[in-house]
C-alpha cells in the first residue's frame, strides 16, 4: 500500500528538520566535548569523550531498530531524541558537580543521538519508490550539512549563555544541544504520521514499512541482529553493503581524527586545521543529494565502486600529502576527497541494503549494520593513534588503504553474484522490478 503523497512529504519534511536539529546538537557538543573532558580528567583522557560518545551510537542502534521493528520508526526516533537529551543534562550536571564517570555516562547517552541521525536515512527510504529511495535517504542525510555547520558555530554563544546562568564554562553548549534534541523529538512525534496498514503480502518493492510516515511494517518472522546479519552474509550484494559501510566508516575516522595531529606536528596553524576539517565535512554531506541521484539512476553497486575509488584516492593523496615538504593543499584535498567517498559509500551502500534485504530482517539489519559502522569506527580511532606514533601520517594512510581490502573482496563478490543472476537489483539501477 503506497504511502499518500502529502502524509510522505510531510514525513519526509519531519525527518529532514529532526535531522538538521539533531546535528545542531551533535556537532555542539562534540565541538567543546574534548575540552571538557580534559577539565575534569587531564589531558590523557580528552579523547574518550569522543570514543564514549561513538561506543553510545554503537550500543544504542540495534535497540532502536528493535523498537522501530516492533513499535514504528516514530517511536524509536523520538525515544533515541529523548536519550541524547538525557545524555546533555547528566552532562552538565556532572560538569557542575565535577564528576568525571558521570561525564562519560552522560556523553555516552549523547551519542544516541548520531544513532538516531543515522537511522532517520532508513526511515525516509521506507516506502519511498524503489527508484527513488537513494535520493530520499541522501535529501535527509544532507540536512546534517546545516548542522555540523552551524553546531559548532554556535558554541561560543551557548558558552556565555550558560555563564550568564551561574552554570560552569563548556556547558552552554550541552544546554543548546538539550534543546535542539528535544525539539528534534517534538517534530518526529508530532509530524512523522503512523501509515496505514496493508493487508498485501510484503514484498522489497513495496511500501510496506510506511517510511517517511513513521511505522515500520512489523512482520511475524521478526529477528534478531545476529539472525539478520546471518542472513546479510548469505547474500551477496546484503554482504556488501554491509561491510563496505563499516569500511567506510573505519576508513574516514582513521584518517580524519589524526589529520589535526598531523598538520600541527607540521607547524600548520590551528585556523589551517579547521578550515581543512571544513572542507571534509562538506565533503561528507553537501554533494549526498548527487549520490543519491547517481545510486538511482546508474545503480547502488555501481557508485558504491566509484566511492571506494574515491576512498582509495584519498588514502593515496594523504600519503603524498604527508611525504611533501609542503603538504597543505594536498591535506586539505585528500580530506575532501575522503569526505565524498564516506559519502558515496554510505548512500549506495544503505540504498543497496534497503532494497535488496527480505522484508523481516530489514530492520534489525539496518541496525545492526549501524552498530557495526560505529564499532568500525571505535576500533579505527583507537588504533590510529599508535599507528601515527609508530610510523608517521603516511602510515596511517596505509592502514587505511588496508581496511578498504574486505570491501573489495565484498565488492567483486556482489558484481559476480548480479551477473549470475538475471534481474538483480545488483546489475540494475534502482527502480526496476526485481525479486528478493
Amino acid at each position: 500500500m503506497s504511502v499518500p503523497s502529502v502524509e510522505r512529504s510531510r514525513g519526509i519534511g519531519a525527518l529532514v528538520t529532526g535531522n538538521l536539529l539533531g546535528g545542531v546538537a551533535v556537532a555542539s557538543g562534540i565541538a567543546v566535548g574534548g575540552l571538557l573532558l580534559e577539565r575534569l580528567g587531564g589531558t590523557s583522557l580528552a579523547g574518550l569523550g569522543q570514543a564514549a560518545s561513538v561506543l553510545g551510537a554503537a550500543v544504542a542502534a540495534v535497540p532502536l531498530a528493535g523498537v522501530a521493528a516492533r513499535h514504528g520508526r516514530r517511536r524509536s526516533l523520538a525515544l533515541g531524541y529523548a536519550i541524547a537529551a538525557l545524555g546533555g543534562v547528566l552532562i552538565v550536571a556532572a560538569a557542575v558537580v565535577a564528576q568525571l564517570v558521570v561525564l562519560l555516562a552522560g556523553l555516552a547517552l549523547f551519542g544516541v543521538g548520531q544513532a538516531v541521525n543515522l537511522q532517520s536515512r532508513y526511515a525516509a527510504a521506507d516506502g519511498a519508490a524503489p527508484g527513488a529511495r537513494a535520493r530520499t535517504m541522501s535529501i535527509v542525510i544532507w540536512a546534517t550539512t546545516i548542522g555540523s555547520v552551524a553546531g559548532p558555530n554556535l558554541s561560543d554563544v551557548a558558552d556565555r549563555f550558560g555563564r550568564w546562568l551561574g552554570l560552569p564554562g563548556l556547558t552552554g553548549p550541552y544546554l543548546f544541544s538539550v534543546v535542539s534534541f528535544a525539539l528534534a523529538g517534538a517534530v518526529v512525534a508530532v509530524f512523522l504520521r503512523p501509515a496505514a496498514r496493508s493487508s498485501a503480502p510484503a514484498s522489497n518493492d513495496a511500501a510496506t514499512n510506511g517510511a517517511g510516515t513513521g511505522e515500520a511494517g512489523t512482520s511475524a518472522r521478526a529477528v534478531g541482529a545476529v539472525t539478520a546479519l546471518r542472513w546479510a552474509a548469505a547474500d551477496p550484494a546484503a554482504r556488501f553493503a554491509v561491510v563496505l559501510i563499516a569500511v567506510a566508516h573505519a576508513m574516514m575516522v582513521m584518517v580524519m581524527v589524526m589529520t589535526p595531529l598531523h598538520m600541527q606536528h607540521h607547524g600548520m596553524s590551528l585556523r589551517l586545521v579547521g578550515v581543512v576539517i571544513s572542507l571534509h565535512v562538506l565533503g561528507m554531506y553537501a554533494l549526498s543529494p548527487v549520490f543519491g541521484w547517481l545510486a538511482d539512476r546508474i545503480g547502488a553497486v555501481r557508485t558504491a565502486c566509484g566511492g571506494m575509488l574515491m576512498l582509495a584516492a584519498a588514502v593515496v593523496l594523504g600519503f603524498v600529502a604527508a611525504s611533501a615538504a609542503e603538504g597543505s593543499a594536498l591535506t586539505a584535498l585528500a580530506l575532501t576527497v575522503l569526505g565524498l567517498g564516506w559519502s558515496a559509500s554510505l548512500i549506495s551502500a544503505s540504498a543497496l541494503l534497503t532494497g535488496t534485504a527480505a522484508d523481516h530482517v530489514r530492520v534489525p539489519l539496518q541496525g545492526a549494520t549501524d552498530a557495526g559502522m560505529n564499532y568500525a569506527g571505535a576500533a579505527a580511532a583507537a588504533l590510529a593513534g599508535p599507528i601515527l606514533a609508530g610510523g608517521g601520517f603516511r602510515a596511517v594512510n596505509i592502514a587505511a588503504a588496508v581496511i578498504l581490502v574486505p570491501a573489495v573482496v565484498a565488492a567483486t563478490a556482489a558484481v559476480r553474484g548480479g551477473r549470475a543472476a538475471e534481474g538483480s537489483p545488483v546489475d540494475r539501477p534502482q527502480g526496476t522490478t526485481a525479486s528478493s
